[in-house]
Order: C-alpha cells, then sequence, then structure tokens
C-alpha cells in the first residue's frame, strides 16, 4: 500500500443570485460570496452560470416570429453594457479576488465576443491566472436567441494544484458525446453551473458523477423576482421565487456529500478525497478500460470556427496554414 498521504481538496458550492444587470455590483457580491467561502476553508470554489451578471429567465427581449420591439432591444443593450469582456477589466477584479483569498475559482459569466453574447465559465488559479473558459456550446431553447454558440476551441480540462478542473454549463451536461470528451481528458473536478433547478438536475448530476468516476460541483442561483430590476419586464410578485436552487456536490459514485439545498442563498462545503476516482474507477473507466474503441468512437475537432479566414501570401502562407493561436489569442476572439 502507498504511504502517500490522501489528496484532499476543500471545496465549495456557491447558490446565490447576482444584482442582475449590474456588472459592478455583482462582482462586489461575488468577492464577498468567495470570502465567505474560503472563511469556510474553500480551496476551489464554483458560483453559477451567468452570475456575472444576469440569467435572463422569464424576459422575451422583445423577439416573435420576424419581429422584434425597440423596447427588446434596448434591454439587450443593457444586457450587453452589463456583461464582460475576457479578459477585461472584470477577469482582472475575480482573478484578483481567486489571488487574494488563495482559492480556485470557476464562475458563470455573460462574455462578449465582437457583436454576440455567450454563456461563458471561467476558471482562475488561486494566484488569479485566467486558466481557461468555456463558451456554452448549445443555448437551449430561448437562450439561443441572446447567446451565440461556442466551438471545440474552449472545452479545455486544466491541470491545477488541486486536480485536473473543466467546466460544463447547465443542459450542456446533457450531451452525452461532450461528457465523453471531458471524461477522455481526465476531469476529476467536473464543474457545472447551472440555471435548471429542477428535481431531476439532482439525478443528473448524480449520474454524471457515476459515469465519468468524478467529483461534481454543481451551483445554481436562488433568486426572486426583487433580484432583478424593478422595471425588469416580468409581471410577478417580488418575493416570487424564479430558481430555488438545487445546488450539490456529488462523489465519484454518484452519491451526494453536500445538497441538494433549495429555499435560499447558501455556500455548500465538502472534502473532495480525489483518491475516491482510482477506486471508482476500479470496476468501470468510460474513457478507459469500459470503453469499446473497436465498435465506438468520437471524434472532436477543437479548432477554432472562425467565419473569416485571413491569408497572407506576402508572408510565406500561400498554403492557407497558420499554426494554432494560442490560449490567449484565443480569449480576445
Amino acid at each position: 500500500m502507498s504511504s502517500d498521504e490522501p489528496q484532499i481538496v476543500r471545496a465549495a458550492v456557491v447558490q446565490a443570485a447576482p444584482v442582475a444587470f449590474d456588472r459592478d455590483a455583482t462582482l462586489d457580491k461575488a468577492a464577498e460570496l468567495v470570502r465567505q467561502a474560503a472563511a469556510g476553508g474553500a480551496e476551489l470554489v464554483v458560483l453559477p452560470e451567468a452570475f456575472v451578471s444576469a440569467y435572463p429567465r422569464g424576459i422575451t427581449f422583445g423577439a416573435t416570429v420576424g419581429s422584434r420591439s425597440p423596447e427588446g432591444r434596448r434591454w439587450y443593450r443593457r444586457y450587453w453594457e452589463s456583461s464582460v469582456d475576457v479578459p477585461g477589466p472584470a477577469t482582472e477584479r475575480l482573478g484578483g479576488i481567486a489571488r487574494k483569498h488563495g482559492i480556485h475559482l470557476v464562475i458563470g459569466v455573460i462574455e462578449r465576443g465582437r457583436g454576440t453574447l455567450y454563456c461563458t465559465a471561467l476558471m482562475f488559479s488561486a494566484d488569479g491566472e485566467l486558466l481557461g473558459k468555456h463558451r456554452k456550446l448549445m443555448p437551449t431553447g430561448a437562450e439561443r436567441l441572446v447567446w451565440g454558440f461556442g466551438d471545440g476551441s474552449t472545452m479545455p480540462v486544466v491541470d491545477t494544484s488541486l486536480g485536473r478542473l473543466g467546466a460544463v454549463i447547465c443542459w450542456e451536461n446533457y450531451m452525452p458525446l461532450m461528457r465523453m470528451h471531458m471524461y477522455s481528458q481526465g476531469v476529476q473536478l467536473y464543474c457545472a453551473p447551472t440555471a435548471d433547478p429542477r428535481e431531476s438536475w439532482v439525478a443528473s448530476m448524480r449520474h454524471v458523477a457515476a459515469e465519468g468516476r468524478c467529483f461534481v460541483l454543481s451551483a445554481n442561483q436562488f433568486t426572486r423576482r426583487s433580484d432583478y430590476p424593478d422595471d425588469y419586464p416580468l409581471d410577478v410578485p417580488a418575493d416570487e421565487v424564479l430558481s430555488p436552487g438545487n445546488s450539490l456536490i456529488a462523489s465519484p459514485l454518484g452519491e451526494l456529500i453536500a445538497g441538494p439545498s433549495t429555499g435560499a442563498e447558501t455556500v455548500l462545503h465538502a472534502e473532495l478525497d480525489l483518491g475516491a476516482i482510482s477506486e471508482g474507477k476500479f470496476d468501470f473507466d468510460v474513457a478507459g478500460h469500459y470503453a469499446r474503441p473497436d465498435v465506438f468512437r468520437l471524434t472532436v475537432d477543437t479548432r477554432p470556427q472562425e467565419p473569416v479566414e485571413q491569408n497572407d501570401l506576402h508572408s510565406g502562407a500561400g498554403s492557407g496554414t497558420s499554426a494554432a493561436p494560442s490560449l490567449r489569442d484565443r480569449f480576445l476572439t
């Protein structure tokens, strides 16, 4: 038996509402929530989908088939103005928050890229470095009206001092091929920021944990109508709960080790023994000994999908090929 000490990761999942459509106030709130999580001993803190600065629940943005209203365009403008550039001042602030408390941070943001908004998860190291980002591949239903589609270039699993860290957003977790891609990268700390508060989500997260033999950390918002601006076009009582939560942490055998929590803002804590991953893979490794590559194979295109490709014929690049862009260059798109 190995004499190595077990690797324990102290993790926290935050269930809370942003200050919707107010980026700076939301960043202030994120700083306080991370402080609370770190005070409880967390080394890894996960915040919900679209936390900076809104999941626009219930709004139509004035759109019907064949028509968009001026008021809806103005609301989209407000959404745009409360979103973040990656990299940019907001990511600098978030990196500073992670660095101040010495924690790894995963947080959902609405990212501006050219003229499009993306639902994105950002991953920061304990020294504040932006380790990677994931743009949601497939916005769900009416989300497609306001969010663009990510591509295969932002589906990383990153090495950290805590373990191999990745993020899959909300209903992407119902895409079996995407899950398989994450498992094949050896994800250990599988973060699932979401906006789905249904009880069935809990069963889904337990399934993912058992299937991937990884720890799953799912953070959802707890929101009331009063968390949105007074003039937000949603005619319900101020105290009506729009998202009750159901945040949780699950083990590599699919067991709940924190949560699910509903009905209030909260921070869930758990100690994760990464050795439980190898114990789980003893009898099931979906991307290893339990795979059947002679029968099934998955091909993943991780190249950035750009609408315009520039070939400089005067620089010797006449073949139309070029070096793959750096991670930072991809962030600047």
